[in-house]
């Protein structure tokens, strides 16, 4: 399956990478020397190189038949020029990937009221961030038809483990909306897994909801949380008076319902959780 490209070098490659199959070589693109020193401990090939300069990755073509792209979208507008820039540099050379798995988010799907939606639902991003990762899908999903690389998108919602959680949040008694809206989670350890599932049986130009299997409510999460660390409980407020207490970017995650099926990654790539929810979590913790 080797050799690998890992390109977003971050905390899901850490724990993606001693799961892979001992099968060639491994590469990490890395922006910084101080990354490259990590990967270069690791074992792996570090490659210097910057999704935001394209000539930075001229080295990437033909260097790999496995690409793990976890890296973010581009920053501002409509599209995402850096899935974009590294598809260029695959196609650098007359040897292409033969599979890649693009890890997107579950915000592709905007505001579902709360309704349960599985992968046939239509994707209509809301948020600028979730508009570029649709964008990415859809560049990717064409690369994968015009070269015949397998491509595996893997649409994840709040990622989770011991040291993500919001504590903070609950320190500082950030209120939630009384709109209460419907959150999904993945652990981090489920989410490698599924990563490594996709790379073995993902099926061509395929999207699936790497969710757990239980949403939460905002209220019921946080409740959760509370309650196992000896937290305060959240107050809830009005959606416009939550403005006055809480950023942009936390107010958009706030303002998006949904409940999402994941019949299909379990189904076609076999899995099943260690974590089938936060509760098994924090009975674990």
């Amino acid at each position: 399956m080797g050799p690998y490209l890992i390109v977003g070098a971050g905390a899901i490659a850490r724990r993606v990478y001693p799961l892979l199959p001992n099968a060639g070589r491994v590469f990490a693109l890395c922006r910084d020397t101080q990354s490259m020193g990590y990967w270069r401990e690791q074992g792996t090939v570090p490659i210097l190189g910057d999704l935001d300069n394209p000539r930075s990755l001229e080295r990437l073509g033909g260097l790999a038949s496995t690409v793990l792209h976890f890296a973010p979208p581009t920053p501002s507008g409509p599209t995402d020029t850096r899935t974009q820039r590294l598809l260029c540099a695959l196609q650098g050379s007359k040897i292409l990937p033969q599979r890649l798995v693009y890890i997107s988010t579950t915000g592709v799907y905007g505001n579902c009221h709360g309704t349960w939606t599985d992968e046939t639902g239509a994707a209509r991003p809301e948020t600028a961030r979730a508009l570029r990762r649709a964008n990415a899908e859809m560049q990717l999903r064409r690369f994968g038809r015009n070269t015949g690389c397998r491509i595996s998108i893997l649409r994840v919602p709040g990622i989770y483990d011991a040291g993500r959680l919001p504590l903070d949040r609950l320190r500082r008694g950030d209120p939630l909306p009384d709109s209460n809206p419907w959150t999904n989670h993945i652990h981090a350890t489920d989410l490698a897994r599924a990563i490594l599932a996709a790379l073995h049986h993902g099926k061509p130009q395929r999207v699936y909801n790497t969710v757990d299997d239980e949403p939460l409510t905002v209220l019921q999460f946080y409740t959760l949380l509370a309650q196992h660390f000896g937290l305060p409980v959240p107050t809830t407020l009005p959606f416009d008076q939550l403005k006055q207490h809480l950023s942009p970017m936390s107010l958009s995650f706030l303002s998006e319902s949904r409940r999402l099926h994941n019949h299909r990654i379990k189904q076609e790539l076999n899995l099943q959780w260690y974590y089938p929810n936060v509760r098994s979590f924090l009975e674990r913790c």
